[in-house]
């Protein structure tokens, strides 16, 4: 059986503070409902000074999903770490790994937007030393001993419940990412599907002494929103697809590498690329046989600001039709 990600972002193109809310409340109750059918995963994200209030405080998110629920875990895909405070980031960590029992998996990423460094008043070039720094002081923050920090000596409590720390791994699509992961002994999560990327890594690791492993993303990566009628989706809804696909192509630089790339300017475009997908129940669990038990189904129930009915309808078509016939 595939994993099963629930994706939320929290997009909304019109955003207003009544939205927003009840697009936020609907986002929990609908990780407490995935919760009970079974999926895997929540899969959420960082970004700031958007127009469309993507979720900018994912941590915050994740403790109100670990609230609602009992089972399920978060995947931070990415945090901006060197946009945190090292021992804020160390301490905020170690309760949600202590509240949820180890259910928080944190991705830790560079970013790509250099106004959001700015915005938080941290050096857009030295992004490299400022990851260094704060990925050394969560691993020592995280022993709960005494540690040196900026010239003073430190210690950071509770420790996690998750030992020897809360699972940390290190994203991009770079060699420097690959060479930071090898040398701290931490997973690496390449941004796409790049096997020479974990070649790399695994040639890097060697040299270090150090353990590892890497989460290759597959060849393909869909993102999914179910319905029985595919084409009156996308003529009611594509648009809410769209937004999201050029919102983040937006973002990218010249030569970026991520599993969900989009270069389409139409909805008609953007269906035929095969990234942004919407599917019958039938189709999915042909998607799901074509992932094969190492693949993953990523629903994305509220994607670019979808309507909070509509992504209701999908997320329950994948729980009534779909997850009962994955487990056969």
């Amino acid at each position: 059986m595939p994993v099963t990600v629930l994706r939320l972002n929290l997009v909304d193109p019109a955003p207003t503070p009544d939205t927003l809310t009840a697009r936020y409340r609907a986002a929990v109750e609908m990780a407490a409902f995935a919760d009970d059918h079974g999926l895997t995963t929540v899969q959420t994200e960082e970004h700031h000074a958007t127009a469309n209030g993507w979720l900018p405080s994912p941590l915050t998110f994740a403790g109100a999903v670990f609230g609602a629920t009992r089972r399920i875990g978060v995947t931070v895909s990415a945090l901006i770490t060197p946009l945190h405070d090292p021992l804020r980031l160390a301490e905020d960590i170690a309760v949600l790994d202590l509240l949820s029992g180890g259910r928080l998996v944190t991705v830790a990423g560079l970013g790509y937007r250099p106004q959001e460094y700015a915005a938080h008043g941290r050096d857009w070039a030295g992004r490299g030393a400022l990851q260094d720094e704060v990925l050394q002081t969560l691993l020592a923050a995280w022993t709960g001993e005494p540690f040196r920090y900026r010239g003073r000596t430190v210690r950071v409590t509770p420790r996690p419940y998750t030992r020897p720390h809360p699972p940390l791994l290190i994203g991009g699509s770079s060699r420097a990412a690959a060479r930071r992961a090898a040398r701290l002994g931490l997973p690496l999560f390449p941004s796409a599907h790049l096997p020479e990327l974990a070649a790399y890594y695994d040639a890097q690791r060697a040299a270090h002494g150090t353990d590892g492993w890497v989460l290759l993303p597959p060849e393909r990566t869909w993102l999914l929103h179910l319905s029985e009628d595919p084409d009156r989706t996308w003529a009611e809804y594509g648009g809410h697809l769209l937004h999201e696909a050029r919102t983040y192509a937006s973002w990218q630089t010249p030569g970026s590498r991520s599993a969900v790339h989009s270069a389409a300017e139409d909805a008609e475009a953007l269906r035929a690329e095969g990234v942004y997908r919407v599917v019958t129940p039938d189709e999915c669990l042909r998607l799901a046989a074509e992932a094969g038990p190492r693949g993953s189904l990523i629903l994305h129930p509220l994607c670019g600001g979808m309507p909070v009915d509509e992504g209701w309808r999908s997320l329950h078509l994948f729980a009534e039709r779909v997850l009962p016939r994955l487990a056969d």
